[in-house]
């Protein structure tokens, strides 16, 4: 019996930290999914852009991947709670990585890691000044958890609440402008 468990646990874990290859849409103009999971809001922001929430359950792909081309102008890491990653007020007080992503054209993007209940580590590859192309991978979020993505002025959002998306493959925004981030 603790045989059969031990494996379970061990398959569990192989699972969990399963990093698939992704290919991501060769499509001027479009905005790619940062995660795997389950939109869980879609909201305007006040500075006029938008936002999509993506929550990862400990079932999800955990490994985040950037929306975007671009270079990254700076990262910022917050100490905080555990709260479940689905809740509003996680967004605020629970530990978190913010990476700050400026296109070619000078659109900036933010994409948050944040900590659920079972995440006790948020683990970043790359740091500011780095480049990184549409769909590569930055990082990743350990057990449960969720991923903000914060759009400039000037997009359509293309996904709705409650859809299920993937990371570096499913479009959830396109340019206005279909240069914008070319």
């Amino acid at each position: 019996m603790w045989t059969a468990l031990f494996f379970l646990l061990a398959a569990a874990v192989a699972g969990f930290f399963r990093d698939p290859d992704r290919t991501p849409p060769d499509e001027p103009g479009v905005v790619l999914s940062p995660a795997d999971g389950r939109v869980v809001e879609v909201a305007s922001t006040e500075d006029g852009g938008n936002v999509v929430r993506i929550f990862l359950s400990p079932l999800d792909v955990h490994i985040n991947r950037s929306p975007v081309g671009g270079r990254i102008s700076s990262i910022h890491y917050q100490k905080g709670r555990f709260l479940a990653a689905y809740k509003e007020a996680a967004s605020s007080i629970n530990e978190q990585n913010a990476l700050e992503i400026e296109t070619n054209t000078g659109d900036n993007f933010r994409v948050i890691q944040i900590a659920g209940v079972l995440a006790r580590r948020i683990v970043c590859w790359t740091k500011a000044g780095d480049t990184i192309s549409a769909g590569e991978r930055f990082g990743l979020i350990q057990f449960g958890s969720r991923t903000d993505l914060y759009f400039p002025e000037g997009y359509n959002i293309s996904v709705e609440q409650g859809q299920r998306v993937r990371g570096g493959e499913t479009i959830v925004g396109r340019a206005n402008n279909q240069t914008a981030t070319e």
